[in-house]
């Protein structure tokens, strides 16, 4: 508790005379008044940074928003300590000087992940060295629920699937995650390996340490080595003083190797030694680093012919691969292009920006059929095109990306509403009425797809909902 001093002498004269509270403010130290000040937001966490980004305040509030105690985190890199799960390497204030209202998910002590608006304000010296900073976390009022999985489908750790490929994956991530073997993740680009890796750690014994991932290919050689391993002072220019690597942030966590068939073969034998003795030396260092760091890697190139072009280490490969977990591709599970879809269009229409309700059957049948080369990622930028460059409640086909409008069933005639074509002689030419047997084994499996939701039925099939409920008392279904 701060105190006030009692009793102040009277001013002469009748002047002014300071009161109790503008003695203390002119007597207290700026850390005393700034610890205050930190502690008043009760419900924000505030903290500091020094130059090397280890904190050297951590606030009441701070303390009940993650979980971790003042002096658990005090003197500890910032990465370590409020376990950022979408920073990664940092926030990046002292090369932007300011951050404001970004949002950000930190994991709490007990490994729960947290959304969370973060702004911060970087300090530099007159020869413009970052010196540290202050930041403030608030809880994040607009972060998206996550729309339930219909039943017989996986909902977890950002992962939705209800392909039995997927699922038996995430039964193998389940069954080693108590286990601190390397597990290899193998798939195409975008079809959610960090999501797997990050679902490993949570499922594991270190959810409460640090989850922390870097993309091999994305750096050069010297600039990898040292964010994987550090670097001290002097190791070469511009290196004014010693920084942890990702290894040694990671302590006690998981350390997720993205791409690391692009690993160059000199770091390869470093990180063999990793592996095996849970040591390194970083760069321009003497002293060897002890780490205890669970890795979990990925890439979408088979190591095994790597290995045969004299490009990777096969002593590597068999470390690396205790379990390897395959990803299929989108094009693979399609059976989850419409679950996904639905799926990412609750989550856009909970920003409020734009409700979607519907998807025109020509739109409908584009998205089914495509091919999807960059996978769930780039489903989720299909939407975003669509829900930019659209309006109203339904996605049409010329919300879509022009890549579509080529593939769609009669492209080339000319354009028509899509209320023309579903209200018109034109939707009743396109969709005429198939045999009986086959509609009703068409409905019955629209409906299956949906978990029984007649509105989300009827988008797949083209039907309006009083329609679908027709057919359905007819074919009783």
């Amino acid at each position: 508790m701060q105190t006030i001093p009692a009793n102040p002498s009277a001013a002469p004269g009748g002047s002014h005379r300071p009161s109790l509270m503008e003695q203390w403010l002119r007597a207290a130290s700026e850390p005393a008044a700034f610890a205050v000040l930190a502690d008043l937001m009760r419900g924000a966490a505030v903290y500091a940074v020094d130059g090397q980004r280890n904190i050297v305040h951590w606030s009441a509030g701070a303390e009940r928003l993650l979980g971790f105690r003042a002096q658990e985190v005090l003197g500890q890199h910032c990465l370590k300590a409020s376990r950022c799960g979408n920073c990664l390497q940092g926030c990046g204030i002292a090369e932007r000087g300011m951050v404001t209202d970004q949002p950000i998910v930190l994991h709490r002590e007990d490994g729960t992940a947290v959304p969370l608006r973060k702004t911060a304000q970087a300090f530099f010296d007159p020869e413009g060295r970052f010196l540290g900073g202050i930041e403030v976390l608030v809880p994040d009022d607009t972060a998206l629920p996550k729309p339930l999985a219909p039943a017989g489908a996986l909902a977890a750790h950002g992962l939705l699937s209800r392909d039995p490929a997927m699922l038996r994956s995430f039964e193998i991530l389940r069954n080693v995650a108590p286990s601190d073997v390397t597990v290899l993740l193998r798939g195409e680009s975008g079809t959610g390996k960090e999501l797997l890796a990050r679902a490993l750690h949570l499922e594991s014994p270190r959810r409460a340490g640090p989850f922390l991932a870097i993309n091999c290919a994305a750096l050069t050689p010297t600039l990898l080595e040292s964010e994987l391993f550090g670097h001290a002072r002097g190791a070469f220019t511009g290196a004014v003083g010693d920084r942890p690597g990702l290894f040694s942030l990671a302590d006690g966590g998981t350390l997720f190797l993205d791409e690391v068939a692009e690993l160059p073969l000199e770091l390869q034998a470093k990180l063999l030694r990793v592996i095996q003795e849970r040591t390194f030396v970083p760069v321009g260092g003497s002293k060897a680093v002890t780490v205890d760091v669970r890795i979990v890697s990925a890439t979408h190139r088979s190591l095994r012919e790597l290995v045969r072009q004299g490009r990777f280490r096969e002593d590597l490969m068999y470390r690396l691969r205790v379990v390897p977990i395959f990803l299929p591709s989108l094009r693979e599970r399609r059976g989850d292009i419409d679950l996904l879809l639905w799926h990412f269009i609750a989550q856009r229409n909970a920003l409020g920006r734009r409700i979607v309700r519907r998807i025109a059957p020509d739109a409908l049948h584009a998205l089914l059929s495509h091919a999807w080369p960059g996978n769930v990622r780039e489903l989720q930028n299909v939407l975003d095109y669509s829900y930019a460059v659209g309006a109203g409640e339904s996605i049409r086909l010329e919300d879509l990306p022009p890549e579509f409008h080529a593939a769609a069933p009669g492209a080339a005639r000319p354009a028509t509403s899509v209320a023309a074509e579903e209200d018109g002689p034109a939707r009743r030419r396109r969709y005429a009425r198939p045999p009986v047997d086959e509609e009703r084994a068409r409905v019955a499996e629209a409906l299956h797809k949906t978990g029984g939701d007649v509105g989300r039925a009827g988008s797949l099939l083209g039907m309006s909902r009083p329609t679908l409920w027709r057919k359905r008392k007819r074919y009783g279904l």
